[in-house]
């Protein structure tokens, strides 16, 4: 129904009015009695196979909702009944954002990606928190936080630990996240000193609370090796507790889409299909790198059971989706957690 129906109605629409559109229709239906429990029937697949532990959390699947479509958590319990394992929301910064101009969101369907350019716009991290105080599901969440843009990379870290503080009592682990391609000059701070400084800090900061939550890393795929190597080693000195791969990438050479087309679109993250090979090559090399010392969260074209699977034999221990739900639809969630139940019980 979703990619014979739903799906043309809502691509008819442009990108960002379709995501506020779904997520207005999401608010007002899912609530309904009638509707939330045929959500939830068509939608839910629980076994206890599919449960994971990963840096101390017990995840009832391990399949999540990447940061980026509900960033100022207005959705936490509609998402919840879809069946994911965990929900990522953010990046969340301190003072609240207008993000970058619009347009600042595309589809490229020939590929079934996606290009944004939307700039960390959110409410800010206390609007976030007042909504997360009012949440009914029991579903993991994870805080994304990032730094406003018009904080100096000088002084990132008071962004960093401010929203730290802000969502400490409100989420159950956080996302460290210096490598969106659409703030200026934030992947920066993925460089070695930079990085380790940052993390220490919010590391820290974190260990004096009565209960430290898993602090994570999300990384961009367009690191070198050499930079891969610096993360790997960061990770370990600085003692956090994992890594998400990754982030959208800026390499366009993938895409099949006229390239006067995309180059029409201007600057901006890709995300989708074409993101899956060189995600999985990060998980990969950061996994055998570290020889499994850490988790590692995969995330990046993901569209089928398959693409979740070749993540985990990659070395990832939990998996996110975003654009592949875009393009395939609610029901993927339970279709990958059906296909990894298969997997895992072979």
């Amino acid at each position: 129904m979703y990619k014979s129906i739903l799906k043309p109605l809502f691509f008819l629409k442009k990108p960002e009015d379709a995501h506020h559109f779904t997520f207005d229709l999401t608010k007002l239906t899912f609530n309904l009695p009638i509707i939330k429990s045929l959500v939830k029937s068509t939608f839910q697949f629980d076994d206890p196979r599919l449960e994971r532990e990963v840096f101390g959390l017990k995840f009832k699947n391990p399949v999540g909702l990447a940061a980026g479509f509900d960033k100022d958590a207005k959705l936490i319990d509609e998402m919840a009944m879809l069946g994911f394992g965990f929900i990522e929301i953010g990046t969340l910064t301190p003072k609240p954002q207008e993000g970058n101009p619009q347009p600042r969101l595309f589809r490229l369907p020939q590929d079934e990606a996606l290009i944004n350019r939307m700039g960390f716009n959110n409410g800010g991290v206390l609007d976030a928190v007042e909504r997360l105080k009012n949440r009914k599901s029991d579903v993991i969440i994870g805080g994304n936080i990032g730094k406003n843009k018009n904080t100096p990379n000088e002084n990132a870290v008071d962004d960093y630990l401010f929203c730290l503080e802000a969502l400490h009592d409100y989420v159950d682990y956080f996302v460290v996240n210096v490598s969106s391609p659409n703030t200026p000059n934030l992947r920066d701070l993925q460089e070695k000193e930079p990085l380790k400084a940052l993390l220490q800090a919010v590391k820290s900061a974190n260990d004096l609370k009565e209960k430290p939550k898993p602090i994570l890393l999300k990384i961009a795929p367009d690191l070198t090796d050499g930079q891969l190597d610096d993360i790997v080693e960061i990770v370990m000195d600085t003692n956090i507790d994992g890594v998400i791969a990754t982030n959208t990438t800026i390499d366009r050479s993938g895409l099949t889409t006229a390239k006067a087309e995309v180059e029409a679109i201007g600057a901006g993250g890709v995300s989708g299909k074409v993101l899956a090979k060189r995600s999985t090559e990060v998980v990969r090399y950061l996994s055998r790198k570290s020889v499994g010392a850490f988790p590692i969260i995969g995330v990046g074209g993901i569209y089928s059971a398959e693409d979740a699977i070749e993540k985990l034999k990659a070395g990832a221990c939990l998996v996110q989706v975003y654009s592949g739900m875009i393009y395939e639809g609610p029901g993927l969630i339970k279709k990958i957690k059906k296909g990894l139940l298969a997997y895992f019980s072979r």
